[in-house]
């Protein structure tokens, strides 16, 4: 599956962004999918996942209430629904899919991902 991830840019802090990434290939209802960022000078850390059904998800801490991840497995979409976001949001955002029978927080759990798009929040 090939991942290609967009909608990403500059906002105030307490802004909005929706982030979506799109999956071509077979199979994409069958994949669990992640949204992982990397911040400057910072390790990638999870931020979301969610099941190839959709029926569970799990976040960081740091973004639950927050965010809101869903997919459209219809349109081999998912989606990442940022709000109230904040000046240590900023990073450069990546989707990832793979096999994993649950939402997962370890990036190793995913062997495909997508390019990344860069998310600048202002102060």
């Amino acid at each position: 599956v090939q991942l290609q991830a967009c909608g990403g840019g500059l906002v105030q802090a307490g802004g909005s962004l929706r982030l979506s990434c799109a999956a071509s290939g077979r199979a994409f209802s069958s994949y669990d999918m992640g949204w992982f960022r990397q911040a400057p000078g910072k390790e990638r850390e999870f931020v979301a996942g969610i099941r190839w059904s959709g029926t569970s998800t799990d976040y960081a801490d740091s973004v639950r209430g927050r965010f809101t991840i869903s997919r459209d497995n219809a349109k081999n979409t998912v989606n990442l629904q940022m709000n109230s976001l904040k000046p240590e949001d900023t990073a450069v955002y990546y989707c990832a899919a793979g096999r994993i029978s649950r939402p997962s927080s370890r990036s190793s759990d995913y062997p495909y991902w997508g390019q990344g798009t860069l998310v600048t929040v202002s102060s």
